[in-house]
Order: structure tokens, then sequence, then C-alpha cells
């Protein structure tokens, strides 16, 4: 029988921006092992993110957000809110977001769709 659970650190997980973006994004779906779930972790500095950007969206897949630490600024088609930590944001299909960092300390940000 094999194990019945994956363990990953996230210090273990290389950062997708390779150092060339800001802060950190590390997806931890495949180092998990995971087969339903997608799961990325994020460490944005003060003014990284997409503040003013066009954002992204996905067709067919809704997103949770949960900042963990810090205060981030979404925008969520056109409405802008500020969500601090310990809030989870759900985005819908279809709905274009992004997310901001204007706040002067790191923001930590988990992602789970």
């Amino acid at each position: 029988m094999t194990t019945p659970y994956t363990l990953c650190r996230v210090d273990d997980v290389p950062d997708v921006f390779g150092g060339k973006y800001p802060g950190e994004m590390k997806p931890l779906t495949a180092p998990l092992a995971t087969e339903q779930v997608a799961f990325t972790f994020r460490r944005m500095p003060q003014h990284s993110g997409g503040k003013g950007s066009y954002g992204h969206r996905h067709k067919t897949q809704e997103e949770v957000y949960f900042v963990v630490s810090g205060e981030l600024q979404f925008k969520i088609e056109d409405e802008v809110i500020d969500v601090p930590a310990g809030t989870a944001v759900r985005v819908a299909s279809g709905a274009t977001r992004s997310v901001w960092n204007e706040r002067p300390d790191d923001a930590a940000l988990l992602i789970v769709s």
C-alpha cells in the first residue's frame, strides 16, 4: 500500500518567477501530487501584483484566495476591495481578477482552485 498523504515544504518548491519578478510564486500542486486541487503559495512585496492591469480569468474554474498575512487589494471585474489577513475571497469562473500589495510589508497569499 502506498502512503495516503504527501508532505511538501514551501521552501523546497522552486519559485516560478525565478528572481525576474518581485516576491515568490510557488505552485505546490505537482510536489503534492494533487489530483483535484491546485494549491499555490505567493509572497508579495510592496507594489507587486497586478494593479491597474487587466488581470486574468479562468473559463471553467473558480479560485479561492486566502490572505495569510498583510493586506492585499483585489480588483474583481470593476470592483476594488481591500482584503486583510485572515480573509478568504472566492472568485467565480469567468470573472476577471488581479491582486496588488500597496502596503510596505510583504503579504502572503494561498491560492486554491
